[in-house]
């Protein structure tokens, strides 16, 4: 399995006063990014280490797929998250079922 490991980080427009879940736009943002896991295109994600990151693990080998994903994300226009790093991530090691893995 190979996958993009993807950060995402705060931008400029980050109200650092609120919590995630309490910025503008957060239940677009969520939608979005619902969707993309209902698509199949987002294997899992969330917030690590001291939270100021997201690490999101993309089903895909496409860099400038993700990109162009990202940037229809309400938050990309709002300047309130941004892409950091995208890293190629290749699993060696998993337990069954793998929580990304999706049955036919």
């Amino acid at each position: 399995m190979r996958y993009l490991a993807v950060t995402m980080v705060r931008g400029p427009a980050f109200d650092e006063s609120r919590g995630i879940r309490e910025q503008d736009a957060w239940a677009e943002h969520a939608a979005f990014m619902d969707a993309l896991v209902d698509e199949g295109l987002i294997v899992m994600g969330g917030p690590f280490g001291d939270g100021l990151q997201t690490l999101v693990i993309f089903d895909t080998e496409d860099e400038a797929e993700v990109r162009r994903r990202m940037a229809e994300d309400p938050w990309a226009g709002m300047d309130v998250l941004r892409v950091g790093s995208v890293e190629p991530w290749q699993i060696w090691l998993f337990k069954e079922p793998f929580p990304g893995k999706r049955e036919t």
